[in-house]
Parts: C-alpha cells; sequence; structure tokens
C-alpha cells in the first residue's frame, strides 16, 4: 500500500543558491549526497514525517538537467514510502501503470526506488522508495 510521503523532490539549477533562498525549511539539519548514476546531488532537508530533495544535475545529460532546461526550477516528483517497493511495481503494473523502471534500483540515502510513468499517474512524476532497515544512511552532514 502507498500510504506515506517520503520526500518532495525539488529541481534546482544549484543547490548553494536554492539553500541560500530556502534556508528557512526545516531545522537547518541539511544533508548531502551523490547519486552518480542518477547524476544529481541531492540536499536533503528534514520536514516533520517527510523530506525536501533539492536535486542539483551533475551533467548536461541528466533527468534534472533536463528537466530544468524545459520547465524551469520547481517540484520535480513526488515520492511516497512503501513497505514492498518490488511488490508494489507488480501490482501496479497488474493494475495497467505505466512504470518507467521495471524494477528497483538504488537512489539516494540507500533506499531502493522505482519511478512510475506521469502519463498513468496525472502529469504527476511519482516515484516509490522503500528503505533498507539494514544500511545507514548516505547523507553526509556538510556540503
Amino acid at each position: 500500500m502507498v500510504d506515506r510521503l517520503d520526500h518532495i523532490g525539488v529541481a534546482v539549477p544549484s543547490l548553494r543558491e536554492a539553500l541560500a533562498q530556502l534556508g528557512f525549511l526545516g531545522n537547518g539539519d541539511v544533508r548531502f549526497e551523490e547519486v552518480a548514476d542518477q547524476k544529481v546531488r541531492v540536499a536533503c532537508i528534514p520536514m516533520a514525517g517527510f523530506n525536501v530533495e533539492l536535486l542539483e544535475p551533475t551533467a548536461a545529460d541528466s533527468p534534472i538537467a533536463k528537466f530544468l532546461e524545459k520547465r524551469g526550477t520547481g517540484v520535480h516528483h513526488l515520492a511516497f514510502g512503501v513497505d514492498d517497493v518490488r511488490g508494489q511495481l507488480r501490482a501496479l503494473r497488474e493494475q495497467g501503470v505505466r512504470l518507467i523502471d521495471d524494477e528497483p534500483r538504488e537512489g539516494a540515502d540507500g533506499k531502493q526506488i522505482a519511478f512510475l510513468h506521469p502519463k498513468s499517474t496525472g502529469g504527476l512524476l511519482i516515484e516509490l522508495c522503500q528503505t533498507d532497515p539494514g544500511r545507514s544512511a548516505h547523507f553526509r552532514g556538510q556540503e
């Protein structure tokens, strides 16, 4: 069941500039990580019950760079926590939901993630994510 917001992903051209503008969010505890295979640097801002993830492209051909080129700074995706991402993908596929990822892959903070295609979700890019309880957080405290 998809029943909790995990994070909101926001595409930004510069983490440093975005943090200067959005420094009022959260309690000041910002964590950083680079997800090389997705060509993105992430600044995670913990909120009450979910995170805001600022997403900065690390290459011109990254999905975030393409998003910024098309749409500019803004909400890129909503991510919902699930207990079994693989099982959710199977159930959604059986319901006819179009998937971007047929299998989970590793995302920020060691989570197993998969994206649903916006054409099946009313134009929203939705990410499903599952935290592996055996992994420690990947985020670092300082940029």
